[in-house]
């Protein structure tokens, strides 16, 4: 089983996860000031929300993403060390790890979460399109 690429492919879907999150708040402010209807949509908004508010919990209850735990476990199954990564790898995780205590994240985690949810209530999504019903009277 190719647990290495496993891992790699793991560590880039955790890193685009956290550009979305990080990168959704100023595309939500920056996209209100131009004009650019998209970044209101419920979906999207919904979905930057429920983001950053699951590592909110995970930070709070001192538990790593279940991501990373994945990586470890694919990285351990393939046989590398955890200091030892591809190219790739090497690279995604100076981007995505800092070496500091997780209570740090915590309070970091929490403060971000307070912008996104103030970015819900200053720019609220849309609301939700309504269907167009056809009249089916048959004639």
């Amino acid at each position: 089983m190719p647990y290495a690429l496993l891992a790699d492919t793991v560590l880039i879907i955790h890193a685009c996860i956290v550009l979305f999150v990080v990168l959704g708040l100023p595309v939500v402010v920056v996209g209100n000031r131009l004009g650019w209807s998209w970044v209101n949509q419920r979906a999207w908004r919904v979905a930057h929300l429920l983001a950053i508010g699951i590592v909110v919990v995970q930070a709070w209850l001192g538990r790593y993403c279940g991501l990373t735990e994945l990586e470890s476990w694919l990285r351990a199954e393939a046989g590398q060390p955890g200091y030892e990564r591809s190219f790739i790898a090497h690279w995604v995780h100076h981007f995505m790890y800092w070496d500091a205590p997780l209570w740090a994240f915590s309070i970091l985690y929490t403060a971000f979460a307070l912008l996104v949810a103030w970015a819900w209530w200053r720019f609220p999504p849309a609301p939700r399109a309504r269907r167009a019903r056809k009249d089916v009277r048959g004639d």
